[in-house]
């Protein structure tokens, strides 16, 4: 039975930032037996800070929260912006070039978040991005301002607003039989690693009873 994960985020959102160990452990715990995939949910102006101060307050909680040892950059930060588009496209228009994986999207959030490089720039996001990938600037960058993409990274954020919860990252697991795990916001191991230890228990129940009883009847 497939069982995917999807991990909805906004490239430069701290908090998807502190996600990051959790994703990675949950990839190399369960690898060969679910599926992992990562898609934009571009943060609104409601979620936004509104000054480089308040941005900082945010960074001292979220760090403290998480035990961390060093304070994000906010040197990044453009309050005048109401998204964080550039950033967000660049990560997107990376797939393109075959990194699904990744180390596009963390190389900008990390040159963002700890070094304070304004990725907010479409230039800066590009070549920031395209180090990350080993591509040419210019045609990731020609890619990343495409219509296309800018519509693929829109729609991904529909589709977490269809969720109807409010918080990134938003982890989605789903089944091939129908079930479905949502946690919003949630950064921690533990209930991740618990509920897909549920589901894959369940997965092997189920091959177990085809192995036994095969299909359902008909009738």
């Amino acid at each position: 039975m497939r069982i995917t994960v999807t991990d909805y985020l906004d490239v430069v959102s701290s908090w998807c930032f502190w996600s990051e160990p959790t994703w990675a452990e949950l990839k190399k715990r369960y690898d060969g037996r679910v599926e992992f995939q990562w898609k934009i949910a571009l943060m609104d102006p409601n979620g936004l800070p509104t000054s480089r101060e308040q941005e900082q307050w945010f960074y001292r909680r979220s760090g403290m929260m998480m035990g961390s040892p060093f304070m994000l950059n906010t040197d990044w930060y453009d309050p005048s912006l109401p998204e964080w588009l550039p950033p967000n496209c660049v990560a997107e228009a990376a797939k393109d070039f075959g990194f699904i994986d990744d180390r596009v999207r963390l190389a900008l959030a990390h040159a963002a978040l700890r070094e304070g490089k304004k990725v907010s720039e479409w230039e800066i996001a590009a070549e920031t991005g395209a180090a990350a990938a080993s591509v040419e600037k210019k045609k990731l960058l020609e890619l990343a301002r495409s219509p296309e993409i800018e519509k693929r990274v829109r729609a991904s954020t529909a589709e977490f607003h269809a969720l109807q919860v409010t918080q990134r990252p938003a982890f989605l697991i789903d089944t091939e039989i129908g079930d479905r795990a949502l946690f919003s916001g949630v950064v921690k191991l533990e209930p991740l690693a618990a509920t897909l230890d549920s589901m894959l228990d369940d997965a092997a129940a189920y091959a177990a009873h085809k192995a036994h009883f095969g299909d359902p009847p008909a009738k």
